[in-house]
């Protein structure tokens, strides 16, 4: 057998990781180019993260050149099975003991999208973005991220296609609704040995029946948020929505709090605030049914909108009836809390591969290459944890199967040491990457090495040797 030939090496700890996906490409360009493709999804953010910014050349002037070629090429032609690279970044997440998911995590479910021109573009329709709040023509990719108190990183995306690019519409057996798509998600991930507490999805989700049908029959837990007003149990003068059944629940105030439960939800920054939480009955829905309804607010008083939260989850109530007979643990009223509230890492996630790792920058046409380009961003995000965490390892313990109620949702606010620094301190609304990819030198250090460039690279700049991605602030 051929002995195969050494691929330049990728800059700093980029390397090791890299070298770990090897023997899922067949040549050398493709070892390549996957070393240049994270490389250049690693670099600062000066533009718009497409093929041309990936090789450090010309936005137009420069898509010709033979670097940005091979970057096409291995994106779009060359021969290699996204989902195996997929695979291989979940067998790492699982054999690290600083990232392997425990029974205590939480998988979320979401989808977001991004605009797209045109009507040539696999996956392309008219149709929902929430990142902008409106209906426009763009891409829809569903998503599972798996989070706890101290770390998050995605697990699956599989791109949403509109029912305008089958023959018979939403009628052919090819279509698959976004529900579908996230449903079948969370069996995958549990199928990959992906443990953890609940299924966490927001009111997109939690509203439809069917969605929390499909996982109560694959035996997955949920935690799910409702819209204030969803649906009706009731006719005529005995109808009633979620926000009704909230303001039955008896309330005096904090010194007497009635149906209410005082719990504390404390954030990374370390400040701490104290919410209501507490059961109620809505139709058949209750705190002994197989669904209960769990309500969660700053104010049991007036309900503010932003700050409650309607929960369906199927978890049963610690000393119901339900608990002997359900396969899931109980889970009191802070413990559910707690659940959605790790549900929000998902944004913080969407902020940092669209607006650091390109995520929606591709230019590109075919599912292929699409699925490969999430793949990729997918692998740079993951990388971080893995020179994070190479450098400075967990001195806690990772494999405890519970978080006990009252834990902080988004983790104790740190440091940054070598014993506690993790991927997103500070404010989760921020846009910019987590700690890891903000101290590049960390991870990328022979990236560092190079000048600082006001602009891209032209084409005649360009050496005809390894690729010289953008540099990185140090």
């Amino acid at each position: 057998m051929t002995r195969r030939r050494p691929c330049p090496a990728a800059p700093g700890p980029l390397e090791g990781y890299a070298a770990r996906f090897d023997d899922l490409f067949g040549s050398l360009a493709q070892r390549r180019g996957f070393r240049d493709y994270l490389a250049g999804l690693l670099a600062p953010r000066d533009r718009n993260k497409t093929l041309t910014a990936l090789a450090g050349a010309e936005p137009v002037t420069g898509a010709q050149h033979p670097a940005v070629q091979r970057l096409q090429f291995f994106l779009s032609e060359s021969r290699w099975d996204a989902e195996r690279v997929n695979a291989r970044r979940l067998e790492l997440l699982l054999a690290d003991p600083a990232t392997a998911p425990h029974g205590g995590g939480v998988l979320v479910i979401d989808d977001s999208g991004d605009r797209k021109d045109g009507t040539k573009t696999a996956h392309v329709g008219h149709q929902w973005l929430g990142r902008y709040g409106k209906t426009d023509n763009g891409v829809v990719t569903v998503t599972t991220v798996w989070a706890d108190e101290r770390l998050y990183y995605p697990v699956h995306a599989v791109p949403y296609t509109p029912a305008r690019h089958f023959a018979k519409g939403k009628s052919d057996p090819a279509f698959r609704t976004k529900l579908a798509i996230g449903a079948d998600l969370a069996v995958r991930a549990r199928a990959a040995g992906f443990v953890f507490r609940a299924v966490a999805a927001d009111s997109a989700y939690g509203d439809q029946d069917g969605f929390r049908s499909e996982l109560a029959e694959a035996g997955l837990p949920f935690v799910m948020a409702l819209k204030p007003r969803h649906g009706t149990w009731a006719y005529g003068a005995d109808a009633c929505t979620p926000a009704d059944a909230a303001r039955a629940l008896a309330w005096h105030g904090p010194a007497d709090p009635g149906d209410w439960q005082a719990v504390t939800r404390t954030f990374r920054d370390g400040h701490t605030e104290t919410w209501y939480a507490a059961d109620a009955t809505l139709g058949w829905w209750g705190p002994d049914g197989f669904t209960r309804l769990v309500v969660a607010t700053a104010d049991p008083g007036t309900l503010p909108g932003k700050a409650t939260w309607y929960l369906a989850t199927s978890l049963p109530r610690p000393g119901g009836p339900r608990e002997a007979d359900s396969p899931h643990p109980p889970a009191d009223l802070a413990e559910i809390t707690r659940i959605y509230g790790i549900r929000h890492w998902i944004e913080q996630s969407y902020k940092q591969v669209k607006d650091q790792l390109g995520w929606a920058d591709f230019q590109v046409r075919s599912d292929t290459a699409i699925r490969r380009h999430q793949a990729l961003v997918n692998c740079a995000f993951c990388f971080c944890w893995d020179a994070w965490f190479g450098e400075n390892p967990p001195q806690h313990d990772t494999a405890a199967p519970r978080p006990e109620p009252g834990r902080r949702e988004r983790g104790a606010a740190r440091r940054r040491t070598a014993a506690s620094a993790v991927l997103a301190p500070g404010d989760p609304g921020g846009t910019r990457l987590a700690f890891p990819l903000d101290r590049a030198a960390a991870l990328v250090a022979g990236m560092v090495k190079c000048a600082p460039a006001p602009a891209a690279a032209s084409p005649d700049r360009l050496g005809r040797g390894r690729l010289r991605p953008a540099p990185l602030p140090p």
